[in-house]
């Protein structure tokens, strides 16, 4: 005969619910609809060896495009406590994150750089040729380049320049 499970008494109950929080939103656009759904838990902090822990996070991304649902979740550490940011807000700020990393460096490096036409496919060429577009992008963001378009061109063009600048020729 199986054992019949209990519900957790009221208290740890209550005490669960304190624990956890949960955000939402639904957005549509681009032929899609998407629901993101952030639970944050100061729970299980105890049981976590590490430091400065704040809260941990579970964020479920469920997006509907050609007539199928598709669903990924993503779990996240932060060193936030609930003070500073609540559910709502940690749901805010991966979105945030996602957003400054695909407008930031996919786009620059889609359309600046041309990267998606790119043929080169064998051995390590591919990362190679990333880790150089990623130098060349971070070398002209220290430069502090209004337009990185318009300087990849300049120093396409002139490379002679490009090494002046760099220190290799005088």
């Amino acid at each position: 005969m199986p054992r019949k499970t209990r519900p957790f008494p009221p208290y740890q109950q209550q005490q669960r619910q304190f624990e956890r929080q949960t955000a939402r939103t639904i957005d549509k656009g681009h032929g899609r609809r998407e629901r993101r759904t952030l639970t944050s838990t100061i729970g299980l902090n105890a049981y976590l060896d590490w430091p400065q822990v704040g809260q941990v996070c579970r964020v479920v991304r469920e997006r509907f495009h050609r007539g199928a649902w598709k669903t990924e979740t993503a779990y996240y550490v932060t060193s936030l406590r609930r003070n500073r940011a609540d559910a709502k807000r940690l749901l805010q700020l991966a979105r945030d994150h996602w957003a400054a990393i695909e407008n930031g460096l996919h786009y620059v490096r889609d359309t600046t750089l041309d990267e998606d036409r790119c043929t080169i496919f064998r051995g390590h060429a591919p990362q190679n040729l990333a880790a150089l577009r990623n130098t060349a992008l971070n070398w002209l963001r220290t430069r502090r380049a209004v337009n990185l378009a318009a300087n990849v061109r300049r120093f396409t063009r002139q490379s002679l320049r490009l090494f002046t600048e760099l220190g290799y020729l005088k």
